[in-house]
C-alpha cells in the first residue's frame, strides 16, 4: 500500500461503461467522436480531482448494432487530452498481441514527452479472431500465447525505452552533435516470436519508464507498476489484491449512481430493455453516492486504487464529481494530482535507474 490515499482512475472509452449508454447521454451520437467531447469529459475528471484516465481500444469497433461501434484511437485521443490538461494522468489501452511492440513503445514514449511524464500504459489483449485478420497477423489463438504476447510486448518496450540514456541527448551547436552514440544502446531481445534489436526512435521518457497497468494473471507482476484486479466482492478483490507483488494495485469497479432524477436502479433497468450489462465478474455499485464513499473507504484497506467505469459517463460523472470525491477528500481517503508532478511521483513510485547507465556504473565501480 502507498499509504492513506486512495487513487481514483476513470474510464472514458465511449459514453460508459453499459454498451446502450449512447441512449441516456448528454449530446447526440454524432458527437461521441469529437475532439470537443473527448476533451470535456477529460476536463471533468480532471477538475474533479482523479489521478488517472484510462481510454479503452482495440482494432475492432467497440459494440454492435443497433449501438454505435466507432472510436479513434486510444493513443490519439490520449495525446489530444495531455495537450489540454495539466495534472491527471492519461493512459491509453494497447494490446500487444498484433501490434508491434517497437511502435508501440514509441508511441508511448512520445505520449509521455507530450505529456511532460503524465502518461502510462494499460496493457491489454485482442481476444476475438477477427483481429487477426484486421491486422493482417496469425490468429494468437490461446491464452497462454496471448499472455506470452503481453509478457514480451512489455518487456520490449521496457528496454526500448533505457535504450536512450537521460542525458544522449546533447543538442550541441558549437560541435554540431545532437545525440551521444556512446549513450545508445541495442536491446538484442529475442522472443518466441519475434526478435527487436533497436534501439529506439524516441529519446527516453521523462519518467524513465511509463507506469504500466494490467492484469497481474495477463502480466508478470515484476513487469506491472499497477495490477489491476477484479472480484464480485469485497473479500474477493481483497484476496487478489493480496496475491500479486506489483508495487501498486487497483481494483476494478463498476458504478452506477442515484442521480438527482432517478435511482441507478431505475438507470439500470432503462438501459436494460436495450442490451444487456455484461457481467466481468467485476465488484458493482449500483445505489447512492454515500454507499460508493463507504464501499471506497473499504477498499481503501485493501488497495492503492480505484478504477471507476461509470455506467453511464454523463450522469455518473457529474455525480462522481459533485458528491464523490469530495466526501472522499473531508475524509483524507484521496489526494489530488499537483501540478508539475509526474504520474510516477502521483503514485510514490520511483524513477527507475537506466539499465545500460546501471550497468556500466557498476562495470566502473568492480574495475576500481
Amino acid at each position: 500500500m502507498s499509504g492513506p490515499a486512495l487513487h481514483l482512475a476513470v474510464e472514458i472509452d465511449g459514453d460508459g461503461a453499459h454498451p446502450a449508454a449512447w441512449r441516456r447521454a448528454a449530446h447526440s451520437p454524432d458527437q461521441l467522436l469529437t475532439p470537443r467531447r473527448v476533451a470535456q469529459v477529460a476536463a471533468i475528471a480532471e477538475n474533479a480531482g482523479f489521478t488517472l484516465i484510462t481510454l479503452d481500444d482495440g482494432v475492432l469497433p467497440p459494440g454492435a448494432s443497433p449501438d454505435p461501434v466507432g472510436r479513434i484511437g486510444a493513443v490519439e485521443r490520449a495525446a489530444f487530452v495531455a495537450a489540454s490538461t495539466s495534472t491527471i494522468g492519461i493512459a491509453p489501452v494497447v494490446p500487444v498481441t498484433y501490434a508491434e511492440p517497437f511502435h508501440v513503445s514509441s508511441q508511448l514514449a512520445s505520449l509521455d514527452h507530450i505529456s511532460a511524464g503524465r502518461a502510462g500504459w494499460v496493457v491489454a489483449e485482442e481476444e476475438r479472431p477477427e483481429a487477426a485478420r484486421a491486422w493482417g497477423r496469425p490468429l494468437v489463438a490461446d491464452a497462454d500465447a496471448r499472455a506470452r504476447e503481453s509478457r514480451d510486448g512489455v518487456e520490449v518496450a521496457r528496454a526500448l525505452w533505457d535504450s536512450w540514456e537521460d542525458d544522449a541527448v546533447i543538442r550541441s551547436v558549437a560541435t554540431s552533435r545532437y545525440l551521444d552514440r556512446e549513450r545508445l544502446h541495442y536491446i538484442d531481445f529475442t522472443g518466441d516470436a519475434y526478435a527487436v534489436k533497436g534501439p529506439a526512435i524516441v529519446p527516453r521518457p521523462p519518467q524513465g519508464q511509463l507506469v504500466v497497468l494490467g492484469r497481474p494473471d495477463r502480466v508478470p507482476a515484476a513487469q506491472l507498476d499497477v495490477a489491476l484486479v477484479e472480484g464480485r466482492d469485497l473479500a474477493s478483490v481483497a484476496t487478489a489484491g493480496a496475491r500479486t507483488a506489483a508495487p501498486r494495485v487497483f481494483a476494478e469497479v463498476e458504478v452506477a449512481l442515484d442521480t438527482p432524477e432517478v435511482t441507478a436502479a431505475e438507470r439500470v433497468a432503462d438501459l436494460e430493455r436495450h442490451a444487456p450489462w455484461t457481467d466481468r465478474g467485476r465488484l458493482r455499485h449500483i445505489g447512492s453516492a454515500d454507499q460508493l464513499v463507504a464501499l471506497l473507504g473499504d477498499l481503501s484497506r485493501h488497495v492503492d486504487g480505484v478504477r471507476l467505469r461509470p455506467l453511464v459517463l454523463d450522469e455518473d460523472l457529474a455525480v462522481l464529481s459533485r458528491l464523490v470525491l469530495p466526501a472522499l477528500s473531508e475524509r483524507r481517503l484521496v489526494a489530488r494530482p499537483l501540478p508539475g508532478t509526474s504520474l510516477r511521483s502521483t503514485l510514490g513510485l520511483e524513477r527507475p535507474a537506466n539499465r545500460f547507465a546501471a550497468a556500466a556504473l557498476a562495470t566502473q565501480e568492480d574495475a576500481r
